[in-house]
């Protein structure tokens, strides 16, 4: 029977196990703490000790925060029941004369045959909001950005009353077009809330759009830009967090939903 101690570096297996899991340690926090995080974009993790702190979650400077700039520009339009204020005549009819530059993509009364958004009876928050959005370079589109170059805050404010004042198209759903669960419920199990929660006829969220009507072309192509991130003017990025999690027959039963028109 062998004499030698059990834990001696000179037992040439305990020495291969120490030496195995020092080893394997050593790549591990290599991988982990250095390679991982430097290979990352963001500003946190330029650098080896920037990297190894933030993988680590400890800070790079005690006592020191420097907030970070998003790369993407999001809506600074904030709204409140009252940022409007009272509509008059007056407006409205502004707002109907600006509109006749309008007509080519919204229709002449407000409703779309070229698959663009119906402003007709769209709440004038929205309106405003989008117009303000496509202006700052918050929402972007060949045609709209271009647009609105040259309205000033009245004009947006004006059209925004002439179009909210206008006949909305009304949902049409029949018995047989059952509500789709992603528009009803939701779905829980992925943090998606239900479409009816912020777009529904008997409530809605401030800000919100009425959905009722808008083509489905337009619905679907703004989902998919709301999950690609190619549409980013959501300022608490809840769309984005929803679509994101949306399944492309989700998006579809939803943009058919809501175009739904009586025959």
């Amino acid at each position: 029977m062998t004499t030698e101690r059990l834990f001696s570096l000179r037992n040439r297996w305990f020495a291969l196990s120490v030496g195995s899991t020092v080893g394997i340690a050593a790549v591990a926090v290599l991988i982990g703490f250095v390679w991982l995080p430097s290979v990352q974009t963001d500003a946190q993790f330029a650098g080896i000790w920037n990297a190894i702190c933030s993988a680590a979650g400890v800070p790079q400077k005690w006592l020191i925060s420097t907030p970070l700039t998003s790369r993407v520009k999001t809506s600074d339009v904030v709204l409140t029941p009252s940022t409007l204020g009272n509509v008059d005549a007056l407006s409205i009819g502004r707002g109907a004369t600006l509109s006749l530059r309008c007509t080519m993509c919204h229709g002449p009364q407000g409703l779309s045959q070229a698959n663009s958004p119906n402003l007709a009876g769209q709440y004038a928050l929205v309106i405003y909001k989008q117009l303000r959005d496509f202006q700052s370079g918050a929402r972007t589109n060949a045609v709209m950005t271009p647009m609105v170059a040259t309205l000033n805050d009245e004009d947006m404010r004006d059209l925004a009353a002439y179009y909210a004042g206008l006949p909305r198209p009304a949902g049409y759903h029949p018995a047989s077009q059952p509500v789709p669960d992603i528009v009803a419920v939701g779905s829980p199990m992925r943090n998606i809330a239900p479409c009816a929660s912020c777009h529904s006829a008997a409530d809605r969220k401030l800000g919100s759009p009425w959905l009722e009507g808008e083509p489905a072309v337009y619905i679907r192509a703004q989902l998919q830009a709301f999950a690609s991130g190619d549409r980013h003017n959501d300022t608490s990025e809840q769309m984005r967090n929803v679509a994101r999690q949306m399944t492309a027959g989700e998006i579809e039963a939803a943009a058919q939903y809501y175009a739904s028109q009586r025959p």
